[in-house]
């Protein structure tokens, strides 16, 4: 059983501090572009990661600090420079990023975890970072989570966070979180950012398979705009402070995954309609599959198609793209099955049979969230994706975004 913490983050988490601050990354907008999240005690850490071949320099030093490491106690963060793309320098300006917060916390280096997030191609601000670091660490605070959640925004128009206390059989643990995330977003892992705290006591293995398992029913199933991007990453910490141990021979361990998965989806549809210039939440649902993977290829496939999110921006019941991005997913499905749905009015009936009422679509398709329904009739299994539609302001933020 768990319950979510109104205005939680990932400082709800026993342990854990955070800050966030403006120093100078971002330059003409002031904005805030450096956050630090800590842990008071060492953490397990788990993390997956973007499978675009183009990887920054700050998500590959995560990458294998997080192989290597036993234990972390930081992650540094800055936004409105990615350090994609940047060669050499840009390995050497990570390292220097993650060293510079290993020492002004009197911690190792290879306790510390850094991301980048922001344009692609540019060398790293690393002085402005540097002094950014000196400023942040006296500001780490139990209430700094949300503060945290503000700087590593990028055209995100919402602060992402989330906690939840989950009830188990020895006590109670907690779950933070927060994340990033607007545009390129295509699952191939994640493409953003979000950090996880929890005060659970789990192994590395466990926390892993958690993570992925969480990670795959949730951040892998949202698409913006169907671009991968180079720098996503969702780190998971625990610190163990709450002395509860979850295991796979527990009975708590499949409450603790529930309510894991419940604060990955939350944060997954968050993302989704925050979408660059989006102005609907729409929810996927497949089912009657014959496998799992044939239904989360057609979601997959509806969930990308930019007529199929242009209709829905337009409040255009066009059911014909969905069935054809259905049918070009490559799922072996019979055409003439098929019944689509929005929430629950029928639109399309098997033989082709059109039932839709327009009027009463026009109602459905002028709300902010809606949901459609593609029933294969041809198994038992079924998956669910979020998308968001696509506007005229999605080309004007990509249009301007270096300038």
């Amino acid at each position: 059983m768990y319950q979510y913490i109104k205005n939680g983050s990932v400082t709800s988490t026993k342990g854990f501090k955070a800050a966030g601050i403006h120093c100078g990354v971002k330059d003409k907008s002031k904005k805030s572009d450096l956050a630090l999240i800590y842990s008071s005690e060492p953490c397990i850490v788990a993390g997956t990661y973007t499978l675009n071949k183009v990887k920054a320099a700050p998500l590959l030093l995560s990458k294998a600090t997080v192989a290597k490491s036993k234990f972390v106690k930081a992650v540094v963060v800055n936004s409105g420079n990615a350090n994609a793309c940047t060669g050499k320098q840009g390995d050497l300006d990570a390292l220097a990023m993650q060293k510079k917060c290993a020492d002004s916390l009197n911690i190792t280096q290879n306790e510390v975890l850094i991301a980048s997030t922001g344009v692609i191609g540019q060398k790293l601000p690393l002085d402005k970072i540097k002094n950014g670091i000196d400023k942040i660490v006296p500001l780490l605070s139990a209430k700094g989570g949300i503060d945290a959640a503000t700087a590593i925004m990028t055209t995100d128009t919402k602060i992402k966070s989330y906690a939840v206390k989950v009830k188990l059989s020895s006590g109670t643990v907690t779950i933070g979180s927060i994340c990033k995330g607007s545009g390129m977003i295509m699952p191939n892992m994640a493409t953003m950012l979000a950090f996880i705290s929890t005060d659970a006591k789990i192994t590395k293995p466990v926390l892993h398979e958690l993570l992925l398992d969480s990670v795959k029913n949730s951040f892998n199933k949202i698409s913006v705009d169907g671009d991968t991007s180079t720098n996503d990453m969702v780190l998971l910490l625990a610190n163990g402070l709450s002395g509860i141990a979850i295991n796979k021979k527990s009975a708590d361990y499949n409450s603790f995954k529930e309510a894991l998965g419940s604060i990955c989806i939350s944060m997954a549809k968050a993302i989704a309609s925050d979408g660059e210039g989006a102005t609907k939440l729409i929810t996927i649902n497949v089912k009657s599959a014959k496998t799992e993977k044939e239904a989360d290829v057609v979601a997959k496939s509806i969930a990308n198609s930019p007529l199929v999110k242009t209709a829905f921006y337009g409040e255009d019941a066009n059911w014909g793209r969905i069935l054809s991005a259905t049918g070009q997913s490559g799922a072996n499905v019979n055409p003439a099955k098929i019944s689509i749905s929005f929430d629950k009015l029928p639109v399309l009936l098997p033989d082709y049979k059109l039932v839709i009422n327009e009027v009463k679509a026009a109602k459905i398709l002028a709300k902010s969230e809606i949901t459609i329904t593609v029933d294969l009739a041809n198994g038992k299994k079924e998956a669910t994706w979020w998308m968001c539609d696509l506007s005229e302001d999605y080309v004007k933020i990509n249009a301007n975004y270096r300038t």
